[in-house]
C-alpha cells in the first residue's frame, strides 16, 4: 500500500513493515477501564477510567527522539553484553527484520537481530491490566543466555500535575518489591482530582495501587529512575541494562518507575514464551487483589484464553454492518477501521490520544453525542447509558456543560451556542435505530435541580435555544458554535451563527417527525412552526447571492461574504443549509455548486476561503491561525463529511463519492511522508494548499469526522438509513457501480440488500423486493403489512433493489 505497510488479507490488522514512519503510528488496548495508547514501536501511556485522574504510565510530549517513554523490553545478550529492543525504540538498534501489526484493541510486534526473532504481543484482558505475552526464539546454532528487561515509567494519578509540578509531585511517590510474591508495586500518597494543581485540594492518597510481575522468576528489579536510567542517559542506554543487573532500589520519593529483570536459557532453535503483566488494583488489600490477579494471569492457557474472547468480541462488534462494493478501500473502512475507529472515539472522546493529551477536556458535551452513532448500530446498550449520563450533565434551563468530568462529576459550562442541541441528535439518532420509546420516559436528573422524562430533556434543549434568538430569529453565536475559533463575534450576545440557526432547523425537523411517531401532534405543530419561522429568517438575512453567510459579529457586521476580503466563504452554512432543509431548487444547487467552485482542493473541500492572512480581534483565533491549517482554510474532515451527505441529498453520487474518496486515509494519492499520520483512521484535518505543508495530516483517531464518515456511507451513499418505524432504501453511488451488497443488522434482524444499477445512474429507486414481495416506494415501515409478513419469525431478510 505504502512504503511502510499495508493491510492483511483479511483487513483485520495494519501491518507497518518498518518502525522510522514518519509520525507515530498509534493502536489502543482497553477493556473499557483500564486503557492505554500503544504506538508500533511501543510508545504511549495508560490510565484506568480518566486519563487525567488516573494516569498509570508517563509519555513525555514532544519528547525527542519522539513518541518515548513506552513499555519496553530489553533483551541483553548475557555472554556479549549487547542488548536491543524487539520494539525498535528505545535501543533504536538497526534490526534484522521487523513488523508490527495493529489489530482491534491489541499490537502485536515482531523483529529479529543476530539470529534471535521476538515478539510482543500487547492487549488489556477483562481485567484491569495489560498483558505483554514474549516470545523469544533461538534460530542460532548455539546456545544463547539472556537478560530480560522489563521498563516502564510511572505517572501514578494525575497526568497534568505530574507534567507541570513533577519536582514536587515526585514526593509523594513509592515504589516497593514484593519479594516472596514476586511483584512490585507503586502508588502515590497524594492525589490532586481537579484540574488545576491548585491548593484548593482534597487531602486525600491516590486510591490506587500499580502492580507489575511477570510468569517468570524475577531477579532484579528498580523503582527509581535516575538509578535504573543512570545519570546523563536515556531509555537507550540504561546503566542498569548496560551492566546486566538491576539495583534493586525501592523509593518513598523520587522519579518513579517499574523495571524489572529476569533471564532465559535457549537452547539452538528453542522458542520460549513468558507474560509480564502491568495493572491497576484498589488500595483496600491491594496486595492480594494484585496477587490474585498476577497468578491468574501466569497461567498460559488464560492469558491465551483471554486474547481469543477479545479477538472474538471485537470481530462480533464488526458483524452489524458489511459492505461488498467495487471500492475495496471502502470496503476496508467500513467493514473494519472506520467501524474500529467509532468504537475508540465512543470510548475516549477527545480525552486521550497523541493530539489530546487527557490532561484537561474530560469528555466533550457535543463530541459525544456524535460518538454514539457509530456504536448505535452495534452495542446501543452503550448508547443509552451514554445518554443518560450526559442528561444529568444538562441544566433545567436545557443549557448544557461544553465538557464534563464523570469521574468527578464536574465540568465546564462555556456558552457555546451549539452544545445543548447535540444532546437531541443523539436522543433521536438512538431511537431511530432501536425503536425505544420507552426510554424517552425514562427520568434522569438535571444537574441543578429536579428531574424529568428524557424527552423533557430533548425538548427543554430545543427550547433554550429559541430562547436565546435574536430579534432577527438567527441563534446568537456566544463564544464559539461548532467552530470553537469563531470564538470572539458573539461574546456581547449580539453576533449571530448562521450555522448554529441551520442546526437548530434540522433538529426542529427531526423532532417534528419523532413527535409525530409518538402522536404528540400539537407539540409536533408548535415546532413546525419554529422550524417554518427559522427557516424563513436564514432565507431572508442570510443568503448573500451565491451562498448562505456564516454569521454577524456583535457590531453587525458579517463574516463568510462575498463583501468580506477573506473567509468569504464558509463550507459548513452552505452543506448544513441542504442537510436542514432550509436551502431548496436554485439555491441548494447554487450553494453547493459554490462550495466546488472555491472550495474544493486534490484532498477534498477546505473549511473557508480565501483563508485568513490578518488577525481579526472581533472573530478570533480563527484568524491566528496559520492560513490552511486548523480551522483556518485547512481540508477539516468533519465539514467535508456534511459536504458528503448534502451531496448524497441532492441526489449527486459522484460528487459525494469524489468527496468520500479524496477523504478515506488511504488514500492512494496520498504521499504518505507529507501525510505522515496513520493511514488506516481518520485525522481531524489534512492541510490546504494555503500552505507549503500541503497534504500533511494530524489530529488522528479522536475526531467526529469517523461517525459521520461511517453514516455518510452506509446511511446516504450505500443508501440504508433507519427511520424511526423501518428503513430507508436510497442509495445516491457513482455511475459506473453496476451492483453492490449491504448487510446491515437493525432491531435483531439482518437484511441483506443486493443493489443493482443496470442504467448507471446516480441515485433513484425503481424497485424494492424484501422476501421476492414488491414493496411501494423506498421506505421499509415495519409497520406496513408487506414489510412485516416478509420478516415474521426471520433473523435473516433479503432485499433487492434497483436503481432506476
Amino acid at each position: 500500500m505504502n512504503r511502510y505497510g499495508h493491510f492483511s488479507e483479511d483487513k483485520l490488522e495494519f501491518i507497518i513493515t518498518r518502525p522510522d514512519t514518519p509520525a507515530p503510528w498509534v493502536n489502543y488496548i482497553s477493556n473499557g477501564k483500564y486503557s492505554g495508547l500503544i504506538s508500533h514501536t511501543g510508545g504511549g501511556y495508560s490510565f484506568w477510567g480518566s486519563p487525567k485522574d488516573n494516569r498509570i504510565l508517563r509519555w513525555r510530549y514532544n519528547s525527542l527522539p519522539m513518541d518515548r517513554p513506552g513499555r519496553y523490553v530489553i533483551l541483553r545478550d548475557a555472554e556479549t553484553g549487547e542488548y536491543w529492543s524487539p520494539t525498535w525504540q528505545p535501543t533504536m538498534t538497526q534490526l534484522d527484520s521487523y513488523e508490527c501489526r495493529h489489530g482491534l484493541y491489541y499490537t502485536k510486534i515482531t523483529s529479529q537481530y543476530k539470529n534471535v526473532r521476538a515478539e510482543i504481543l500487547y492487549f488489556v484482558p477483562t481485567d484491569d491490566l495489560e498483558i505483554w505475552r514474549v516470545k523469544v526464539k533461538n534460530e542460532s546454532s548455539q546456545p544463547k543466555s539472556f537478560d530480560i528487561f522489563a521498563y516502564d515509567e510511572l505517572c501514578l494519578g494525575h497526568a497534568l500535575v505530574d507534567l507541570i509540578n513533577q519536582p514536587n509531585d515526585q514526593h509523594f511517590n513509592e515504589v516497593k518489591f514484593d519479594r516472596e510474591d514476586q511483584i512490585l508495586l507503586a502508588t502515590k500518597r497524594y492525589w490532586v482530582k481537579y484540574k488545576g494543581a491548585t491548593v484548593a485540594q482534597a487531602n486525600e492518597a491516590w486510591d490506587k495501587y500499580v502492580f507489575f510481575s511477570a510468569d517468570i522468576p524475577i531477579k532484579g528489579w528498580d523503582g527509581s529512575k535516575d538509578v535504573f536510567i543512570g545519570k546523563w542517559r536515556s531509555e537507550s542506554n540504561p546503566i542498569a541494562v548496560e551492566s546486566g543487573k538491576c539495583f534493586n532500589t525501592e523509593i518513598t520519593a523520587g522519579d518513579a518507575e517499574a523495571a524489572i529483570q529476569m533471564e532465559i536459557l535457549l537452547s539452538p532453535g528453542e522458542e520460549k514464551t513468558f507474560t509480564i503483566m502491568l495493572g491497576v488494583v484498589p488500595k483496600e488489600n491491594y496486595q492480594s487483589n494484585a496477587l490474585e490477579l498476577v497468578n491468574k494471569y501466569r497461567q498460559k492457557e488464560k492469558v491465551e484464553s483471554e486474547f481469543q474472547k477479545l479477538r472474538e468480541k471485537w470481530t462480533d462488534y464488526l458483524s452489524s454492518v458489511k459492505i461488498d462494493t467495487p471500492d475495496d478501500d471502502m470496503n476496508t473502512m467500513i467493514n473494519v477501521w472506520n467501524q474500529y475507529q467509532t468504537s475508540v472515539t465512543f470510548l475516549f472522546s477527545r480525552d486521550a490520544s497523541y493530539y489530546h493529551g487527557g490532561m484537561l477536556f474530560g469528555r466533550g458535551y457535543r463530541d459525544s453525542c456524535q460518538d454514539i452513532m457509530g456504536p448505535v448500530m452495534t452495542r446501543s446498550e452503550w448508547v443509552k447509558e451514554r445518554i443518560t449520563e450526559m442528561s444529568k450533565f444538562q441544566f433545567r434551563d436545557g443549557s448544557t456543560f461544553h465538557l464534563y468530568y464523570p469521574l468527578t462529576g464536574g465540568g465546564e459550562k462555556t456558552g457555546h451556542s451549539d452544545t445543548p442541541l447535540w444532546l437531541p441528535l443523539a436522543i433521536i439518532v438512538y431511537l431511530k435505530e432501536t425503536g425505544d420509546e420507552d426510554f424517552l420516559r425514562t427520568a434522569t436528573p438535571f444537574y441543578d435541580e429536579g428531574k424529568a422524562q428524557i424527552l423533557t430533556h430533548l425538548f427543554a434543549a430545543i427550547d433554550y435555544t429559541l430562547s436565546n434568538l435574536t430579534d432577527r430569529y438567527l441563534a446568537k453565536f456566544g463564544p464559539g458554535d461548532w467552530n470553537d475559533t469563531l470564538d470572539y463575534l458573539g461574546r456581547k450576545g449580539k453576533g449571530e451563527s448562521v450555522w448554529v440557526t441551520m442546526f437548530l432547523a434540522y433538529i426542529l425537523k427531526e423532532t417534528v417527525a419523532l413527535c409525530n411517531h409518538i402522536s404528540m401532534v400539537e407539540i409536533a405543530k408548535h415546532y413546525q412552526s419554529e422550524y417554518e419561522k427559522v427557516s424563513e429568517a436564514i432565507n431572508t438575512h442570510c443568503w448573500d447571492g451565491e451562498w448562505y453567510i456564516r454569521g454577524t459579529n456583535d457590531e453587525g457586521e458579517v463574516i463568510g461574504s462575498s463583501k468580506n476580503d477573506e473567509g468569504k466563504i464558509f463550507l459548513n452554512t452552505q452543506s448544513w443549509a441542504v442537510i436542514s432543509g432550509v436551502a431548496r431548487g436554485e439555491r441548494a444547487l447554487k450553494c453547493m455548486d459554490s462550495v466546488v467552485k472555491y472550495l474544493d482542493t486534490p484532498k477534498g473541500p477546505k473549511m473557508l476561503d480565501p483563508a485568513y492572512t490578518k488577525i481579526d480581534l472581533r472573530i478570533g483565533l480563527a484568524t491566528r491561525c496559520v492560513p490552511g491549517k486548523k480551522e483556518n482554510g485547512a481540508v477539516f474532515n468533519h465539514p467535508v463529511s456534511w459536504s458528503i451527505l448534502a451531496e448524497c441529498l441532492m441526489g449527486r453520487g459522484d460528487r459525494a463519492f469524489d468527496i468520500y474518496k479524496k477523504a478515506l486515509p488511504m488514500n492512494p494519492i496520498v504521499d504518505i511522508d507529507r501525510y505522515q499520520v496513520e493511514p488506516y483512521v481518520y485525522a481531524e484535518y489534512v492541510t490546504s494548499p494555503d500552505h507549503p505543508m500541503f497534504g500533511q495530516a494530524s489530529h488522528s483517531w479522536l475526531t467526529g469526522s469517523s461517525t459521520w464518515m461511517l453514516r455518510d456511507a452506509i446511511d446516504y451513499i450505500l443508501g440504508v438509513r433507519p427511520t424511526f418505524d423501518g428503513l430507508i432504501i436510497d442509495p445516491c453511488v457513482p455511475r459506473n457501480w453496476e451492483s453492490y451488497q449491504v448487510i446491515r443488522r437493525f432491531r435483531g434482524v439482518n437484511y441483506h440488500i443486493a443493489v443493482k444499477n443496470p442504467l448507471h445512474l446516480n441515485s433513484g429507486v425503481r424497485l424494492i423486493e424484501i422476501e421476492g414481495k414488491t414493496v411501494i416506494g423506498n421506505h421499509l415501515s415495519l409497520n406496513e403489512q408487506t414489510v412485516q409478513n416478509a420478516i415474521l419469525g426471520k433473523t435473516e431478510v433479503h432485499i433487492d433493489v434497483r436503481i432506476g
